[in-house]
């Protein structure tokens, strides 16, 4: 199915590219392909059990895929107010009980019982650091294991993962066969495991 099919079919409009308020911190919205979240819905890394943050969510494509497909709870962080408004709108359409959008400070926002969370570089390295803080004063205060998902990731993004001893690399979900040549089409997933 295509981008738009998708779309029709979950009856939301997420399709677009939106620079409009992005920064050097933050970055513009583009949503994450369907055809690699049914890669990761298909992995089994997510489940009706799971609960799922997804920072910068834009107007919420992937909590919305990943709840209609797995069945997990889904909360999309999304610091814009108008894209949150887009995702709220998208959220009533479809009628997604077990989906909710906060529009908020990635940095500040609560992690709650939340242990999988997904990235698609929506923010700088500079951004990640307190997003990560919050994630491992969570876990260290209610340790279980959680899965952290960063797609298409960029330089700045790998050799912060490689520095943090506390993130163990579980495995790569490849998606290169979607997009031709592109070497970066890749989920990297980690884990932090209780003791």
């Amino acid at each position: 199915m295509t981008e738009a099919q998708w779309d029709k079919k979950l009856g939301i409009h997420t399709i677009g590219r939106d620079e409009s308020h992005a920064d050097r911190y933050r970055y513009p919205y583009e949503p994450t392909p369907y055809a690699v979240l049914q890669r990761l819905a298909q992995s089994g890394l997510i489940t009706r059990q799971s609960t799922l943050m997804d920072y910068g969510c834009g107007m919420g494509r992937v909590g919305l895929f990943l709840a209609q497909q797995t069945g997990c709870r889904a909360v999309g962080v999304e610091y814009d107010q108008r894209i949150f408004r887009r995702a709220e709108q998208n959220r009533l359409a479809c009628g997604a009980k077990n989906v909710e959008f906060l529009c908020a400070d990635a940095r500040g926002c609560p992690v709650g019982d939340a242990d999988c969370f997904y990235f698609f570089n929506p923010f700088s390295v500079e951004v990640l650091r307190p997003v990560m803080a919050n994630i491992l004063a969570e876990w260290y205060e209610n340790p279980r294991t959680m899965r952290l998902f960063f797609y298409y990731p960029n330089e700045d993004y790998r050799g912060w993962l490689e520095e943090n001893p506390q993130l163990v690399f579980d495995q790569t979900i490849d998606c290169r066969d979607l997009f031709v040549g592109d070497p970066r089409e890749v989920i990297l997933v980690y884990e932090l495991k209780p003791y």
